[in-house]
């Protein structure tokens, strides 16, 4: 039992491992994810900032041109005009500048060299776009547009931003940015984690499944094989009589036939889960089998005094294997005549009830308490009653239970404690005959 609790634990700490692993990388990939998207979305909104801003310098420039123009019709002295015109636009962060067309600040009067070369630039291509890094960490972008005055004379019109706005939409862009993606990967590690621990519970239940079948399996293989040493051991510790010997052999053998009984189970179980089992699909007769079937049940029936009796008899086609189904009704007989005492009787019927082909073993036996009636088609179970009566595994009705679940087919127990148990199978209407095909 400890070993087994170790073992337990030890396969709950994998998992749990494997689970935060699990999260991990999924975290990781998302994060991954999100990261790229940050970064393409950085340069994207960047370059769209960027393009704003140049834009707003182009729309500064040809707003001051306008001006120009406006007070130049208004007034006989055009360059006083112009002069004016510059004072009187006011833009929201942007500086505005008037040059002629030798790069001579006009107005304001004086201008930064670097502004100078962004108007002589326009002078000779009619517009230019310039940016310049300061100290500090500084960087001004300036707009330059040639223009003509209908007096005919050239001006150069320039507009200049400070990109700080631009960092400070960068900086507000990246905070929010951060923040979401933050809350974002909390989420995707809290769903994630619920999602790998929904998607890991089936290999739990598997992992805990096989813990308990090998533990169930080893327990019941451990007394007949204690047995079977046990046996040989007393027979050998002298020398005895043959007849003393022949009696030793024979317990042995008829350990080993038990203990080859829950080894058969075992494999067609183990041969069950893993789908490896070939299932027949052809046409049969229901009331064929079970006849069958009753003919040999009625061999052990008669050593322990028990009348095995074939009631209803109805002709009733279902689609399945022979070999499974004979099996079936031999696990159900089998587990009657055993629960039946000396003097009792077992009865089979099989109809057609609402064209539902159906087989029916009923007995007179001890039957089987109310709170065990759903743990009865469990592996390894048995009942209180049960224990005392057969050195069984508890495994028949675990098959029988396989094989009817293989076949479509439903299994309902009906009994009584001291009154016996009834026990009701049916099976689908039969169609056309099938080919063979494996388990799915």
């Amino acid at each position: 039992m400890a070993i087994d609790a170790t073992s337990s634990r030890s396969g709950v700490q994998r998992l749990i491992r494997l689970r935060i692993r699990l999260t991990i990388w999924y975290l990781a990939t998302f994060g991954t994810i999100i990261l790229l998207l940050g970064i393409g979305l950085f340069f994207v909104i960047r370059r769209q900032l960027s393009e704003q801003l140049d834009d707003s310098l182009r729309s500064a420039t040809t707003e001051l041109t306008r001006a120009a123009r406006i007070r130049d019709l208004e007034q006989a002295a055009p360059r006083g005009s112009v002069i004016d015109a510059v004072d009187e636009l006011n833009i929201p962060d942007r500086m505005l500048y008037l040059f002629d067309m030798h790069g001579n600040p006009i107005k304001p009067e004086k201008a930064d060299q670097w502004v100078r070369r962004a108007a002589l630039q326009a002078a000779l291509r009619g517009q230019a776009t310039v940016q310049e890094e300061l100290p500090g960490d500084k960087t001004l972008r300036a707009h330059a547009l040639r223009f003509r005055l209908d007096n005919g004379q050239q001006m150069v019109a320039v507009a200049l931003a400070d990109q700080e706005e631009l960092a400070n939409k960068y900086a507000d862009l990246i905070e929010a940015f951060i923040g979401i993606a933050l809350f974002a990967l909390v989420l995707v590690a809290a769903g994630g984690f619920v999602v790998v621990r929904k998607s890991t519970a089936p290999v739990e239940r598997s992992i805990e499944y096989m813990r308990r079948f090998m533990a169930d399996a080893a327990h019941e293989l451990r007394t007949p094989i204690t047995i079977l040493r046990t046996r040989a051991e007393i027979a050998l510790q002298q020398s005895r009589e043959p007849d003393d010997y022949v009696s030793a052999l024979r317990g042995v053998e008829a350990e080993a036939r038990r203990l080859g009984g829950i080894v058969d189970s075992l494999l067609v179980l183990a041969r069950a889960d893993t789908g490896e089992r070939l299932i027949e699909r052809e046409r049969i007769f229901l009331d064929d089998i079970a006849v069958d079937a009753a003919s040999a049940a009625r061999v052990i029936a008669k050593q322990k005094g028990v009348d095995v009796k074939v009631e209803e008899f109805e002709e009733a086609p279902v689609i399945g294997d022979p070999t499974l189904i004979r099996q079936l009704i031999m696990i159900l007989l089998d587990n009657a005549v055993k629960f039946t005492d000396s003097g009792g009787e077992v009865t089979v019927g099989v109809a057609m009830r609402d064209t539902v082909p159906t087989i029916v073993v009923e007995d007179t036996g001890i039957g089987i308490r109310h709170d065990e009636l759903s743990h009865v088609f469990q592996r390894f179970f048995r009942g209180e009653n049960a224990r005392s009566r057969t050195d069984g595994a508890g495994l028949g009705l675990s098959i029988a239970s396989w094989i009817a679940r293989e076949h479509g087919a439903e299994i309902a127990l009906q009994s009584k404690p001291s009154k016996g148990t009834k026990v009701i199978v049916t099976f689908p209407k039969a169609s056309a005959p099938a080919a063979s095909q494996r388990q799915t």
